[in-house]
């Protein structure tokens, strides 16, 4: 019986083995595509070298497409239209591709691979996106698991942007990742500072960037981003506004914010931040700074489970009830929402039913 065990487990190691083989001979013989175009709306064209993903294509040409998740196919952000030379939908890009999308065209740029010549349609102002050089000005901890990162631009030194929209992270290699991988980050500095970025990162365990900026990341470093990019971002209205976030979801809030403030708006703006304890809190006295400074401005912050020892005087209970019982100016009002996609969904949910309208409901998922 053992012996027989034994050569069953060679048998199927050996099959694994010669698999194995097939598939890297494979992919240095047919796999090997040669160079392939990539023409661009109609009249830029790239030579790029076939087989690889067309975002990680692209970005080698310094064209940037969004991407939260960096390329592994999880947050669905980097769609381009394949007018030409597409071919079929892999199972990866469906899940992300409505019927719609499909009709149109429209591919998952990560998973799409360039085989051929093809033909692609992407957002004009995409080509105003850039690749910065910068260095680590200065890293501090704002809470036990979210560390604000401060950079200062090099080259070029400086960037255009709007407050809300997010950079791309460009992480090396190092124990976590065999090659450089880009991680998507809002930005919380306000535009007005154009020679500077902050980032407000929060650790996820063994999330390659994260890990990176918390456990390796040191002042001086070099650090490669890219961007701005999203639609994110104050509307230019007279409406009062409702910001609502939660964690690093802070980042985008507080840069509207600081917006606002330097502009001198005038517009009336409430902004409710969910934790779960005193020590997930940050930015208190910041956000108090900005209540004297702003003409009409209230930081609501709250706990979800305050704990015997934070004495905490303030708000209670999850973000959504704090929203229910506060928000008095939904129905003539827009929101900005900042956050995991549970509690956006569950703010939705709550500003629909006080009367705001979907369309004026602004938001930023975090993947």
């Amino acid at each position: 019986m053992i012996a027989t065990l034994l050569v069953s487990v060679l048998i199927i190691t050996a099959i694994a083995v010669l698999l194995a083989l097939l598939m890297v001979i494979a992919d240095a013989t047919v796999g090997n595509y040669g160079t392939s175009k990539i023409t661009i709306n109609g009249d830029k064209v790239l030579e790029v070298q076939g087989g690889q993903p067309l975002l990680k294509a692209l970005n080698g040409e310094g064209v940037f497409i969004p991407s939260a998740c960096g390329g592994r196919g999880s947050c669905g952000l980097c769609k381009v239209k394949v007018v030409e030379g597409g071919g079929n939908y892999l199972p990866t890009e469906l899940p992300w591709i409505s019927a719609e999308e499909k009709a149109q065209q429209v591919r998952l740029s990560c998973q799409f691979k360039v085989k051929n010549d093809i033909a692609i349609q992407i957002p004009e102002e995409l080509f105003s996106v850039k690749q910065f050089t910068t260095k680590v000005e200065s890293l501090r901890n704002l809470t036990h698991d979210i560390k604000e990162v401060r950079l200062k631009l090099i080259e070029p030194a400086t960037i255009e942007m709007k407050a809300g929209q997010f950079i791309q992270f460009q992480v090396p290699e190092y124990e976590l990742t065999d090659e450089p991988v880009y991680r998507a980050y809002s930005m919380a500095s306000v535009p007005s500072d154009v020679g500077h970025i902050e980032l407000e990162i929060r650790l996820v365990p063994n999330g390659i960037c994260t890990t990176y900026v918390h456990k390796h990341l040191k002042e001086g470093d070099t650090v490669i981003v890219n961007g701005p990019y999203g639609d994110f971002f104050l509307r230019n209205t007279e409406r009062p506004i409702i910001c609502i976030a939660g964690g690093s979801g802070m980042a985008p809030i507080k840069s509207i914010l600081l917006d606002m403030a330097d502009k001198g708006s005038a517009r009336k703006a409430r902004y409710f931040f969910g934790a779960r304890s005193a020590r997930d809190l940050f930015l208190l006295e910041e956000m108090q700074a900005l209540e004297s400074k702003m003409a009409d401005f209230k930081f609501i912050p709250a706990l979800s489970e305050p704990q015997p020892e934070d004495n905490w005087k303030g708000e209670t209970g999850l973000i959504t009830d704090v929203v229910r019982r506060m928000a008095e100016d939904a129905p003539e009002g827009e929101a900005y929402l900042c956050g995991s996609p549970g509690m956006i969904d569950a703010c939705i949910k709550v500003l629909r039913e006080l009367g705001m309208p979907e369309e004026r409901i602004y938001y930023d998922k975090f993947s």
